[in-house]
């Protein structure tokens, strides 16, 4: 095998594999013995048949397309790799004029587009603005309420109902004066002002007590996903049960206690604090990264295939699905739901799809640059964590991986590396 390249133009090479007689001769041989049990010859028991009266049968050529074939599965990797070439897409093969025959050898010319070419310049000393996330005691004591309202508990109260209380409730929908479909429930727990149901609806239960009876006129969205009821005035028929108040505990040490492993409320504040110090590190380093990266991404201009966009948005798109079906929807519910359909769904992810690719190859390039690796102290401290994440021993969840799995992890801590050599590097003003 021998290839050559013809040209390279942009992110497209053309290029051709010449094939030599004798290993054309062999591929061929080869492909006899692998099919020759498909072929019926008189005289013959089933794949017992010697491969000239095969030929003679059924043509000289017989074997000649499986023989193509097999040399182009292993004769295509390697001219890529010699040539140096990073396919992004199918080839395209072309014969040329010549006949195929025994004992010649054959030529073919291979158009591909490849993986584009990325300079990425300056991009040690990136100037950025300081992020800062200072904890404040307001951020300490916001913390806590929200672990406070977390344990709180409802208690029926005797009085009308307001804004933030829960009541208990049954109800039933009318539209053009006949009870339609999914309007109707039974002791239903809902929280006045918290916009779970449409607008107006919670609203009008303020001022309820508990056994009043109360008719609530609303009207449907415009958009509201049911086709029946888009747009429509409706009356529902609501009986109140009981009217619940949020009881929150006192903010002392047996409230430490209960929500942590502090006995007094001093402690649980310094815990509290130290944590939230802790997020806003986090926060302030992954900002700063990705501001980084935004930078670099926008003085970086790199000429990307548009297949490479394509594919990136069909694997979002097959995600989001993934993501759909761990709810117990599908693609089609969804979009159904929201009147679209998949193309139009395309059309939105495409501007996320263009800059994930896009950063994608600007970090990889620095990765390069840098000659990142991920070393075995890398790879293993990767596959502790993962096999912590997933309660499992590490050794089998090594077997499991599979080459495919290995190698994006791998790239992925390069990856990783590549974005904290850009934040290590950067100057912050």
């Amino acid at each position: 095998m021998n290839a050559t390249l013809i040209s390279k133009e942009k992110n497209d090479a053309k290029f051709t594999i010449a094939f030599a007689a004798e290993d054309f001769d062999k591929a061929v041989n080869d492909a006899y013995q692998a099919n020759r049990g498909k072929f019926v010859v008189d005289g013959f028991r089933k794949g017992k048949a010697p491969r000239r009266l095969i030929e003679a049968k059924y043509g000289e050529g017989v074997f000649f397309e499986d023989a193509i074939d097999q040399l182009f599965q292993s004769g295509y990797p390697e001219a890529l790799k010699e040539l140096a070439l990073t396919p992004v897409d199918r080839p395209n093969v072309e014969f040329g004029e010549e006949k195929l025959e025994k004992g010649k050898g054959f030529e073919v010319t291979v158009t591909v587009t490849c993986m584009p070419e990325v300079e990425v310049k300056d991009y040690k000393g990136i100037k950025i603005a300081k992020i800062e996330h200072p904890v404040t005691d307001e951020d300490v004591e916001k913390e806590i309420e929200s672990v406070r309202k977390r344990n709180a508990r409802l208690v029926v109260v005797d009085r009308e109902a307001k804004s933030g209380d829960t009541v208990i409730l049954d109800y039933a929908g009318f539209a053009d004066g006949e009870q339609f479909e999914g309007g109707t429930a039974e002791s239903q727990s809902l929280v006045l002002g918290s916009n779970q149901f449409i607008p107006g609806f919670e609203d009008q239960l303020i001022g309820a007590k508990a056994g009043s009876e109360v008719e609530v006129k609303v009207t449907f969205p415009e958009e509201y996903h049911a086709e029946n009821l888009k747009g429509k005035d409706a009356v529902f028929k609501c009986k109140i049960h009981e009217v619940k108040e949020e009881e929150l505990p006192e903010l002392n040490d047996d409230f430490a206690v209960d929500v942590s492993d502090f006995d007094t409320m001093e402690e649980y504040r310094k815990d509290t604090r130290e944590k939230l110090e802790k997020m806003a590190v986090e926060a302030v380093e992954y900002e700063t990264k990705n501001a980084v990266i935004e930078k670099l991404y926008e003085a970086t201009e790199i000429d990307i295939p548009e297949v490479m966009y394509r594919d990136q948005v069909d694997e979002m798109l097959r995600e989001f699905a993934q993501q759909l079906s761990q709810q117990g929807l599908n693609l089609d519910m969804y979009c159904k739901y929201l009147g679209k359909d998949v193309e139009e769904l395309k059309k939105e992810l495409r501007p996320d799809a263009e800059k994930k690719v896009k950063t994608r190859l600007i970090v990889e390039a620095v990765a390069e640059a840098e000659k990142m690796e991920a070393t075995k102290e890398d790879i293993e401290k990767e596959l502790a964590a993962m096999a912590d994440m997933y309660k499992m021993e590490v050794e089998k969840l090594r077997q499991m991986m599979g080459v495919d799995n290995f190698s994006y992890m791998m790239q992925d801590i390069k990856m990783r590396k590549a974005i904290d050599f850009l934040f290590e590097n950067a100057v912050i003003e």
